[in-house]
């Protein structure tokens, strides 16, 4: 027991002059590793062309690709379950990027965001009006009184687009039809599939996704009409990311049609290639939306 007792005393003068300050220096702990710095997060937002869950499977490829080659710094996929939820976070300032339509892009500009760079098949910016086949409607006039879906107000190849196709050609969507606002361009296509309305909208990329994973219902509906096209969808950056982190991004987008991987997601995106644009790109833009407030009037 003395012998132990002796032990317990000695260990504890070692440890009593291991803290003391005598001007030789204090402790400090040490470890193994210093932990790594945390990398600088970009939330990186898509408009709601989708609900979110088909968002993700289209454009997560998209941002794992820039995760991929541009490591030191982390984007994070943001999907909105709809538009107006999307636009009240680019009026926060909420993503550090965006790929926004062409109508949200003009709201992004007022909120201090620059377009950088878009998506590059400005054909598919456009509307379409479908009908079942067997609905008997043909001409514009028969709309008249029946109830026509469109996805959201903001969308604009498949909502403004064709409302506005419909103004020019008699038919004042305010007065002359039921519009049944349905959140989606795919909802869009199922309530004219299911009888639910007379006509719907949508865009290209959307009506190819439905033929390729909706055949049998697809086969119910064809297109009547087409709009006027536009510049299509824009990439964004916040005006308070890095300039240099905007062009590493411009320079990845740019050149994915030439890589292996990137025409993959590419092709999962149903765009042939990003092309560099600016802000000027989307005055045809501003000036459709001058004629549509013209006709309309303004847009909450």
């Amino acid at each position: 027991m003395k012998g132990l007792v002796r032990w317990c005393m000695l260990i504890g003068s070692v440890l009593l002059a291991a803290c003391s300050n005598d001007g030789q220096g204090s402790y400090e702990p040490r470890y193994g590793a210093m932990p790594e710095t945390a990398r600088p997060e970009y939330r990186f937002g898509i408009h709601p062309q989708r609900n979110p869950a088909r968002l993700h499977a289209v454009f997560g490829p998209l941002v794992e690709y820039l995760n991929a080659r541009i490591p030191e710094v982390h984007f994070v996929f943001e999907a909105s379950r709809h538009y107006d939820s999307f636009d009240e976070k680019v009026a926060a300032r909420h993503f550090g990027f965006l790929l926004p339509n062409p109508y949200e892009t003009l709201l992004a500009l007022d909120q201090g965001y620059r377009v950088f760079a878009k998506m590059g098949r400005d054909t598919d910016l456009r509307g379409l009006i479908l009908v079942r086949r067997d609905s008997g409607i043909r001409e514009v006039a028969d709309l008249r009184g029946r109830a026509v879906s469109f996805p959201a107000p903001t969308a604009l190849a498949a909502t403004m687009l064709p409302q506005y196709f419909l103004y020019n050609r008699g038919l004042d969507p305010r007065r002359d039809i039921e519009v049944r606002y349905v959140g989606s361009m795919e909802s869009s296509l199922l309530n004219i599939q299911r009888g639910n309305v007379a006509a719907g909208t949508v865009y290209p990329p959307a009506w190819r996704m439905f033929l390729k994973e909706r055949p049998e219902l697809a086969d119910d509906l064809m297109i009547l009409w087409e709009t006027e096209y536009l510049p299509d969808n824009s990439v964004m950056a916040r005006d308070d990311v890095p300039p240099e982190l905007v062009a590493r991004v411009t320079q990845v987008l740019l050149g994915m049609q030439e890589d292996p991987t990137g025409r993959e997601v590419l092709a999962g995106m149903d765009t042939p290639r990003f092309e560099t644009a600016d802000n000027t790109t989307y005055d045809p833009v501003r000036d459709f939306m001058r004629r549509y407030r013209a006709a309309f009037g303004p847009q909450e």
